[in-house]
């Protein structure tokens, strides 16, 4: 049996295909792949880099759906029906809005892919492939490495994508995360993870986590696992995380030398009706004393921020550049609040009659990337969106990278840590200028 496994681009430029220079490695379908029984042939394809040959002769495609590249993957899913090649289709999407996805295969996977998988092979090899297989949620790949040959030859980022957990306790309105786990974290066992890891070939880990520290006891335990593989690593992580001395001392010597940190706004009132508990913890001060505590243990911070929200004026999104650019961030995502569906942002707005493009902007033709999909309060969705580019290419410009990156308590605090903001900054940058208004889809 042979298992073509895709993963699909977000969509084309008005002018070209769209590559994607900052890819990494697609590790949702090297688990897959890890998971696949053996005598099964594997082969993956990514849409991001390379052409799919739909004539290939295989006997089941899996393609992993998001909310940005569901367009795209409906499209490639009926390049392969019409050649009477089964198709499957998982991840979010499916597990937020299967009635949608449905149509699009000839079965839909809903939920944690570690725990029906070997059926879904099992009844494939059998041509009886059932039209829904519903998992429930748990621990990451019990059991299970990650099979990582598959990655071979085709250009990722020299960084190994790997979890830990998966989920999150809090609950923020925006957040799909939050839906589809419900509230909460599912920790994956650290023996296993530090298997991984030996077996890896980089020394550079992005853990994709949705919040790593989540739980802050099983993140120690993590880092304290993680301290004799001498490993520098990233991931995803809640401003809460200051809380604690002895966290972000095991941290940093485990070797974590940045985190992406949601603080989403600088406006109590839009944190407060997002239910973004975890930057109240302590008090809500302008962070100043969470980030000089960063600061201090000399992290790297990606600050993300969604803007849009009720309480969110052009002045407050203004305020947010100045607040960025304040501190320093190696990397700031200043992102337009996003409806994903089956979020309670979502039926709220929906509620309200104030989502755009006919309620699913991810597959209307007239949709593109970073354009905001619903109307604001306190401004024109035009507005929000001309506002929102130009904070992105602001801090984005040469003159502000250059300016950012004599920060002697983090970009400048060891010659590694300047290599990696010299890096991936310039890949950030050019990936910001290049996506904004992306078609979804190639036809």
């Amino acid at each position: 049996m042979k298992l073509t496994l895709i993963k699909p681009n977000i969509g084309r430029l008005e002018h070209s295909l769209y590559v994607d220079e900052g890819r990494m490695e697609p590790l949702q379908l090297g688990v897959l792949a890890g998971l696949t029984p053996t005598g099964v042939d594997i082969v993956l394809y990514d849409d991001r880099l390379e052409a799919i040959p739909y004539d290939e002769p295989t006997d089941l495609v899996a393609i992993t759906v998001e909310t940005y590249t569901a367009r795209r993957a409906y499209e490639i899913g009926a390049e392969f029906r019409q050649r009477g090649v089964p198709v499957i289709m998982g991840g979010m999407q499916p597990t937020l809005i299967p009635e949608e996805v449905q149509p699009h295969a000839d079965s839909i996977y809903i939920g944690d892919a570690e725990f029906r998988w070997r059926e879904v092979i099992e009844d494939a090899r059998r041509g009886r492939l059932k039209p829904v297989y519903q998992a429930s949620v748990g621990p990451p790949q019990p059991g299970t490495l990650t099979r990582r040959d598959i990655f071979k030859g085709k250009g990722y980022l020299p960084i190994t994508l790997m979890q830990f957990s998966r989920g999150c306790r809090f609950a923020c309105t925006f957040c799909a995360v939050s839906t589809f786990f419900d509230k909460t974290q599912y920790c994956r066992d650290v023996r296993e993870v530090v298997q991984e890891i030996e077996a890896a070939e980089r020394q550079i880990i992005f853990f994709v986590d949705d919040n790593l520290l989540s739980n802050f006891e099983a993140a120690k335990e993590l880092c304290r696992a993680l301290i004799p593989l001498r490993v520098h690593w990233v991931s995803q992580g809640s401003i809460d995380m200051t809380q604690d001395r002895e966290l972000m001392a095991l941290m940093v010597k485990s070797g974590c030398i940045g985190m992406v940190v949601g603080f989403e706004s600088i406006t109590p009132h839009s944190l407060r009706w997002m239910k973004k508990s975890p930057n109240f913890i302590g008090g809500f001060n302008d962070y100043k004393p969470q980030l000089d505590i960063i600061r201090d243990y000399g992290i790297q911070l990606w600050a993300a921020f969604t803007l849009g929200h009720d309480h969110d004026t052009r002045e407050s999104i203004e305020q947010t550049l100045d607040f960025a650019w304040e501190n320093k961030f190696p990397l700031a995502a200043f992102n337009i609040l996003v409806p994903y569906p089956g979020t309670p942002l979502y039926q709220k707005l929906a509620a309200e009659n104030r989502l755009l493009y006919d309620g699913k902007w991810w597959l209307h033709p007239e949709y593109r990337f970073n354009y905001a999909a619903f109307q604001p309060k306190n401004m024109s969705p035009e507005e929000l969106t001309e506002a929102c580019w130009h904070l992105r290419s602001t801090y984005n410009s040469f003159s502000s990278l250059v300016r950012r990156a004599f920060d002697l308590k983090t970009n400048m605090r060891s010659l590694y840590k300047l290599g990696v903001y010299l890096r991936y900054s310039p890949i950030f940058r050019k990936e910001v200028f290049k996506k904004h208004g992306m078609r979804f889809g190639l036809r």
